[in-house]
């Protein structure tokens, strides 16, 4: 079987391929995530096509230092109404994120690409729905306090598997996506290709 490369520095990425039973060896590809966003935002490029292109910038990355791998690269993107949010950077970023997002409904896209000796084999980007409750200002203050040290690495400043889940009102879609990953979706090729049983 050939040996399968996740390149992404994502912890939950990782443990929900091994958690699977899928054997996986990290290598974080070191891209400019904000200047690929702005210059496909600057060419009118939607939500799924930035999600799907910085999947496949990372995995082209790690692919041409390890041709003969399957090199698995993803990305996840928050489309607000048109506007992107990304990893909030101060706990003030975090607090104004979930505010913007407070009684509406966005969409979380997460990408997935898989490279083999230079050329891209596989792609899927998995969409959510989620709706945020109308939140009072000072739970997000309390929320974004309590939890910053965990939420910083996510966009939009919330993990659906922590204490985020209370900012709901109702998800729409797979949870895996919402993780970071289009889990089942990659799982299955994975599997029609042979490199794991099933």
């Amino acid at each position: 079987m050939t040996h399968i490369i996740l390149a992404s520095g994502s912890e939950i990425r990782r443990q929900l391929l091994e958690n699977a039973g899928v054997s996986v060896r990290v290598i974080k590809a070191m891209i400019d995530e904000e200047t690929i966003t702005q210059s496909l935002r600057a060419e009118g490029a939607k939500a799924r096509d930035v999600a799907d292109a910085l999947a496949e910038f990372k995995a082209e990355k790690v692919a041409r230092l390890e041709p003969e791998a399957l090199v698995i690269g993803s990305d996840q993107v928050l489309d607000l109404q048109g506007e992107l949010l990304a990893k909030p950077e101060t706990p003030e970023h975090a607090i104004a994120q979930i505010t913007a997002m407070s009684g509406k409904t966005h969409q979380l896209l997460s990408a997935a690409v898989i490279y083999r000796e230079g050329k891209p084999l596989w792609r899927h980007v998995g969409a959510v729905r989620m709706t945020v409750r109308s939140l009072s200002p000072s739970y997000i203050e309390s929320y974004v306090a309590r939890n910053w040290d965990s939420i910083r690495h996510s966009v939009g400043g919330y993990k659906l598997e922590e204490e985020g889940v209370r900012l709901f009102s109702q998800v729409q879609g797979d949870y895996f996506t919402v993780l970071g990953l289009p889990l089942l979706e990659l799982l299955s090729y994975l599997t029609l290709r042979g490199e794991i049983d099933g």
